[in-house]
């Protein structure tokens, strides 16, 4: 591609190609392994997301704008059109709301390109307004009920503040609704509704909105986030709180303050060693999207980026915008590495618990069905001049792959006939510096 400035204007026209051979592999739904799920409980979740494990039988190719964008920049302001990645909050592997586990989408933007002297501190943020697609394709269930074809928008707000009196904290929120084009509706409120306030209404009524308060069938998210640094130790820590749906009330709020709610958190650090600009740096974040065990008891509301309205959930082309470990998993990653400069080598470990709301809502009682991702990867990277290489393997065992169980072979209740999978991964890149 290439990147271009003409007095505010500026260009960047990066586009992306995709191929895989998208070769035959068994998914979720066809599988065996799962048989002693109820099925109208594994339909209920899959019916209220656009999440395809498989994307289609056959090659796979596609081509977009990537990370394109056309902007005007008057310092320290710049509104544009974007087909970026946009990443919200401070997260390093998960974020709640935006991440670049799909690919970017089509959208409007209002940021600030630098940090703003407010005098009571400074001050970053960024509203988009912008279009999500559908993946094209449906859940193999008989008994699924077909989605919605209309694309939806999404109308996002995010900004980060930092106190004049603590200079090396940072904190910050994004909001982010979704709601399908037909029922958009044509006022401001509909078009900005994280610009306005409005009641949480109890049930929606047939056409749309809610006993008539004119509330819409939409999705939304909120996330609290912060960011401490401590410069002499060379550390920082970070976390975000969220919620994928407001409380009804001031009781309902203090009775469930944990409904619905997902977090990430981090903390990071560089050890220096006895020879000048190497450290060691050691990284641990955890993720939980997972329902809270009142949540899971209860059916308490819905799964992160899953809706019962909004059927496509919380996707662009079936993939999660926010943590990529997808709806009610959870992630513990502990890295260590040695740095210098662009010198990196490198090994993490990484735990996913795959879908836990999933597992307990099917009604499953035996905890041996319990999916869990284990990891082990490798980092190299390296500067040869102008030429940097970047690469990563990385080995998963998958334990109870698909939640699989076969029946006892022995006596003891952990003696089965295990369903678990190895997977191996390797990634090689190459960049030239001009």
């Amino acid at each position: 591609g290439f990147y271009a400035e003409i007095g505010p204007l500026r260009v960047q026209f990066r586009p992306e190609y995709v191929y895989a051979r998208n070769e035959f592999f068994t998914i979720l739904q066809e599988s065996n392994l799962a048989k002693g799920f109820k099925e109208a409980e594994m339909i209920y979740m899959l019916n209220r997301i656009d999440n395809p494990e498989r994307y289609g039988v056959r090659k796979y190719a596609d081509k977009s704008l990537g990370q394109s964008s056309i902007r005007l920049n008057f310092d320290p302001i710049s509104v544009g059109i974007s087909n970026e990645n946009l990443w919200w909050g401070p997260g390093v592997k998960n974020a709640l709301l935006m991440t670049n586990n799909a690919a970017g989408f089509k959208h409007l933007t209002l940021n600030t390109t630098r940090p703003v002297n407010i005098y009571i501190g400074h001050l970053e943020g960024q509203l988009v307004a912008g279009k999500l697609i559908r993946s094209g394709i449906e859940n193999v269930l008989s008994a699924t009920v077909p989605k919605v074809n209309d694309w939806r928008y999404i109308n996002g707000i995010a900004l980060s503040y930092q106190p004049k009196w603590v200079p090396n904290l940072f904190v910050g929120f994004d909001h982010a609704f979704i709601i399908y084009n037909h029922a958009l509706g044509k006022g401001f409120s509909d078009f900005m509704p994280v610009l306005t306030f409005s009641e949480k209404p109890n049930y929606p009524d047939k056409e749309g909105y809610v006993n008539g308060q004119g509330e819409k069938q939409r999705d939304q998210y909120i996330s609290w986030f912060a960011r401490y640094i401590l410069p002499a130790a060379q550390a920082e820590v970070y976390f975000q709180w969220g919620k994928n749906d407001r409380p009804f009330n001031a009781r309902h709020l203090a009775t469930k303050a944990d409904h619905t709610r997902a977090y990430v958190f981090g903390f990071r650090k560089l050890l220096p060693l006895a020879r000048p600009a190497e450290y060691l740096l050691f990284e641990t974040e955890v993720t939980q999207l997972a329902k809270p065990p009142s949540g899971n008891k209860f059916n308490s509301g819905e799964s992160w980026y899953t809706h019962a309205q909004v059927r496509d959930g919380y996707t662009h082309v079936g993939q999660v915008l926010g943590a990529g470990i997808g709806p009610g998993s959870n992630m513990q990653s502990f890295d260590v590495s040695w740095v210098k400069g662009l010198k990196k080598i490198g090994i993490g470990l990484e735990r996913i618990d795959q879908n836990s709301d999933l597992f307990y809502q099917t009604g499953s009682t035996d905890a041996r069905r319990h999916w869990v991702d284990l990891g082990i990867n490798g980092k190299l990277n390296w500067n040869f001049n102008k030429l940097v290489l970047n690469s990563q393997f990385t080995y998963i065992h998958s334990f109870n792959y698909h939640y699989g169980l076969i029946q006892a072979k022995g006596s003891g209740p952990w003696d089965w006939d295990q369903q678990d999978v190895d997977n191996y991964h390797f990634k090689l890149g190459l960049l030239y510096r001009f």
